[in-house]
């Protein structure tokens, strides 16, 4: 939904400000229709009775006693009342309870009123009665409703004082969620995180010391993985070099075919123990060092002419960044090989081109080809380990089927992100991407 939060803080916290808000237009609505608007029509029909008897007594009485009559409205009922010869041109007066006062005056007289204001906070009624025409006053204050909107305004701010110590306590959940994402992320860089506090309610400090043993218990495996696949090939590469040895000590005699296929099987036996070591080795972590790496391109670029690739760069005067250097050399040199492997151009269609470009996100690094390149619904599958395309990987001309997987690995450590995408008028185009959050990591 446009405009509502992603976070499970924010959401929450919406949610319940929703919630609240919702409850709070409920509560209002009873107490005005049940509470509010019931004492405000029995205050109106009390004075509106109050003020007529006040008028009809007065308008009976004689003149002689009318005096004593409206001092004691004054002392006892804080009404004043006289007689005058006509109307007023008082503006009316408008506050929480005059319709409901001008409603029952007029019911019980039969007359058209409406309340004046006057001066000092009162406000005035002319009515006709026993042939006069007679002015009462009242005290605003005393009939305008204040006690229930005092109750609704403490009832509110209960509300809002249960919303705010629910946006703490969820607060206090999210935040340790919140650490134990970052740290799953830097386990699955193979990184070994922070221990998060084993504090707080039971349940959050059982996560916490859940997840810490189960960090280590990752260390461990990796650190395992990798001294065990070292240790295998090691122990391989002995007998492998034997076997050369014994090869090269056959007699003249042998069949030289025979002895190509057997030099090329061994080869392809070392470069796959290679392989394997090296994706064990990925997950290691590497110190970073600020570069330029327009130099490193460059200079791979370099080798790889020199070695008889068709390779060609387009780079900006400078492009600086703070990267794992190894891992990003082993990434790009990757995907190079690949690219000339695999994306062999057409007759004239051009060489492989690297490029390195800065935008909004980053750092980009593109190698393109100009081969079959991969179908789209491949595109995530040659990064598994093993991986291969019958119908555009040669599996004579082709690796072990870990190179991309390797890449993949070797980007997630350092925070980078490795993609596949079609080339526009034929190939594939492989991008790097160094984000500058990625690479403060």
């Amino acid at each position: 939904m446009k405009g509502w939060p992603n976070t499970l803080f924010g959401r929450t916290a919406a949610t319940l400000g929703v919630a609240f808000l919702l409850f709070q237009t409920v509560v209002l609505a009873v107490v005005a229709f049940t509470v509010l608007e019931p004492m405000a029509e029995r205050s109106a029909d009390d004075l509106a009775a109050l003020i007529v008897l006040s008028a009809q007594t007065w308008a009976e009485l004689p003149p002689d006693t009318r005096p004593a009559f409206e001092q004691e409205l004054i002392a006892h009922h804080h009404l004043r009342i006289g007689k005058i010869d006509r109307v007023s041109n008082d503006p009316p007066d408008r506050f929480l309870n005059s319709n409901n006062i001008e409603r029952a005056l007029s019911r019980r007289t039969g007359q058209d009123i409406r309340l004046q204001a006057g001066s000092g906070g009162w406000t005035w009624v002319s009515l006709h009665m026993g042939g006069h025409l007679i002015r009462v006053g009242f005290v605003r204050s005393r009939y305008n409703i204040r006690s229930p909107l005092t109750a609704v305004g403490l009832l509110s701010l209960g509300a809002l004082l249960t919303w705010f110590t629910g946006i703490i306590t969820v607060r206090r959940i999210t935040r340790t969620l919140a650490q134990l994402g970052t740290a799953a992320g830097q386990v699955g860089q193979g990184r070994m995180p922070r221990p998060l506090p084993e504090t707080g309610p039971a349940e959050l400090a059982t996560l916490a010391r859940a997840f810490n043993h189960m960090a280590n218990e990752v260390q461990a495996l990796l650190a395992n993985r990798t001294t065990l696949l070292a240790g295998i090939s090691h122990d391989l590469r002995t007998p492998i070099a034997r076997m050369r040895l014994a090869v090269a000590m056959l007699p003249e005699t042998t069949n030289p075919a025979l002895l190509d296929q057997i030099e090329r099987d061994l080869e392809q036996m070392n470069r796959l123990i290679g392989s394997f070591l090296e994706m064990a080795r990925g997950l290691q972590s590497e110190p970073r060092q600020k570069v330029d790496l327009r130099e490193i391109l460059h200079e791979l670029v370099e080798d790889t002419k020199r070695a008889g690739g068709k390779v060609n760069c387009t780079l900006p005067d400078a492009c600086v960044a703070e990267i794992a250097v190894h891992g990003f050399q082993r990434i790009v040199v990757n995907l190079i090989e690949n690219a000339l492997r695999y994306g062999k151009p057409e007759a004239g269609a051009g060489d492989v081109t690297v490029t390195c470009e800065h935008d909004d996100e980053g750092i980009l690094i593109r190698i393109m080809d100009h081969g079959p390149g991969i179908p789209a619904d491949r595109m995530e599958a040659v990064f598994r380990p093993f991986y291969r395309l019958e119908s555009s990987r040669n599996q004579a001309t082709g690796g072990s089927g870990l190179g991309l997987a390797i890449a993949r690995q070797l980007a997630e450590v350092n925070g980078w992100e490795l993609t596949l995408s079609a080339r526009t008028g034929g190939g594939l185009v492989a991008g790097l991407r160094l984000s500058p959050a990625k690479n403060n990591q």
